[in-house]
């Protein structure tokens, strides 16, 4: 017989190291326990792409500072063999690569952290005191601006309420002397033109919104209105003003956000996640400076670290199953499958979510059971069954959209080879087995679903398990503890009930 001594030397093991990593983490970096007893900070990341024209490259790109809500804390870059500087210029400060020979592709990165800070330090520069300067406008685009200058100077009593009736203005569909500025015009610069003509100072912003793990993000234009000592920021689709606490001004001065010479094709996307750290860490450079950190996840660029923060929740999702699957007995299709698909509801929400995969997988059934008919080879039978899923979410797509139902469209992040392969089984478990199996295992598919989708929504268990990596340990001991498991299932009890009620002599009592 095969000792066991090794098995619970090695649960052992997994236990102590990922209990030890984690007392680690938090007695050397101060990260806490708990979710909210922590300071937010936001690390954005900058990813710049250009071709190079095989000759001296310049770089130049606009670099935030602090601002309302929100503090720099630390910005690095990743960019071998360029040269880089942070400058301190009239369009505000911008980071600045440099190399005397470059060729292809290029990539470089630009990293800073953000801590919300509510008593955050900041300058807000005064425009020039010249007058402002009048812009270069054709005469109908003049006349046109004029007319909703007048219009909306009847409705205002200041530069702020002046640019916010504006903005009604340019959204509207109804004004057609807004229309035509905006034929030749974006909106952020026929508004900063039109307020020019009023003589009021106005400079166009680039806003990023900061949402935990956002990838590819791009800036958006805003507007800025100079009055009672200081910046007035616009959101040029609501028209509402104030400082929004989801947003960083990432060129905050108004000039250009990327400027590339030598070279061609240039684009820069934003990835961003939120980190939940201790006060003493916001503060100290320990964290980047640190060795260990360095061969961590939190070393690697923002985007994947955004990527990371999902798939570190799925080894809780696997332990869940393995309990319920194990120690409950509850039957799902697949063995797996439930925590993919609980991936997928938290992209689109849990009602939404459940309601798509119902009419996705009844709706698939229906059509499996005619291609069961044709008597297709297996692996043409699963093709065209992935085609048909493809064609089913397309159609529920539109559907939802044409009656307004936007929270429909989300149901395009389920994986299309799982839901094929779970038509595929339910189909020929119902062949197999009967409708009522189906119905069994398809529940408590959705049940498990369900419990793995409010364990991977829960805030205290996203924060540790990105932030205590050993934790992963204690989960991967206890799945297998859970595969040493023999014993009855709790759903069969019920089926040795009658046992209970019998003595030694099989007799009842």
């Amino acid at each position: 017989m095969v000792s066991r001594v090794p098995f619970y030397f090695l649960i052992g093991f997994l236990i102590l190291a990922g209990i030890a990593l984690s007392a680690y983490r938090h007695l050397g970096y101060g990260v806490p326990w708990q979710a909210d007893d922590t300071r937010q900070v936001w690390q954005i990341e900058a990813r710049i792409n250009f071709d190079a024209d095989d000759g001296p490259v310049k770089v130049s790109l606009a670099a935030p500072d602090s601002q309302p809500g929100l503090t720099l804390i630390d910005e690095s870059t990743s960019s071998a063999g360029y040269g880089f500087s942070l400058l301190n210029t009239e369009h505000g400060r911008q980071a600045q690569w440099s190399t005397r020979q470059a060729n292809g592709e290029q990539t470089l990165y630009f990293k800073n952290q953000m801590l919300v800070d509510d008593s955050a330090r900041y300058t807000m520069a005064p425009p020039d005191e010249e007058p402002v300067t009048l812009p270069v406008m054709d005469n109908a685009a003049k006349n046109a601006a004029l007319a909703l200058l007048d219009r909306a100077r009847a409705r205002s009593a200041d530069n702020i309420t002046l640019t916010r009736e504006l903005i009604k203005q340019f959204n509207s569909p109804d004004s057609q002397n807004a229309a035509l500025l905006l034929n030749t015009l974006d909106k952020p610069d026929a508004l900063r033109k039109t307020l020019a003509l009023e003589g009021v100072h106005a400079r166009v912003v680039g806003g990023l919104e900061l949402e935990d793990g956002r990838r590819r993000q791009t800036i958006s234009p805003m507007l800025q209105v100079w009055q009672d000592t200081r910046w007035h920021l616009f959101d040029l689709t609501t028209g509402q003003n104030g400082h929004h606490s989801n947003v960083l001004l990432w060129n905050q001065h108004g000039g250009p956000l990327l400027e590339v010479m030598g070279g061609e094709h240039s684009q820069v996307h934003f990835s961003i996640i939120s980190q939940d750290i201790s006060p003493q860490q916001a503060t100290s450079a320990k964290v980047s400076a640190d060795n260990l950190l360095n061969f961590s996840i939190h070393s690697l660029p923002i985007e994947e670290q955004a990527m990371f923060k999902t798939i570190m929740l799925i080894p809780i999702g696997a332990l869940i199953v393995v309990f319920l699957r194990v120690i409950v007995g509850l039957k799902t299709s697949g063995t797996f499958m439930p925590v993919l698909i609980a991936v997928a509801f938290v992209q689109t929400q849990l009602l939404t979510g459940i309601v798509g995969f119902v009419l996705i997988v009844g709706t698939g059934l229906v059509i499996r059971s005619y291609l069961s008919r044709l008597n297709l080879l297996l692996v043409a039978r699963i093709s065209a069954v992935i085609i048909t899923v493809i064609l089913i979410i397309s159609v529920f797509s539109v559907i939802a959209f044409r009656i307004g139902l936007m929270e429909g469209l989300t149901i395009t992040f389920f994986p299309m080879i799982i839901l094929s392969w779970t038509i595929e089984r339910m189909s020929i478990l119902w062949e197999e087995e009967g409708a009522k199996e189906v119905v069994i295992q398809g529940g408590g598919s959705l049940v498990t679903a369900v419990l793995v989708y409010l364990a991977m929504t829960n805030e205290l268990v996203r924060h540790l398990t990105f932030n205590f990596i050993g934790l992963q340990l204690v989960i991967l001991a206890l799945i297998l503890m859970l595969g040493n498991y023999t014993g009855y299932r709790l759903s069969e009890l019920k089926r040795f009930r009658p046992l209970a009620h019998q003595d030694g002599s099989g007799r009842d009592d």
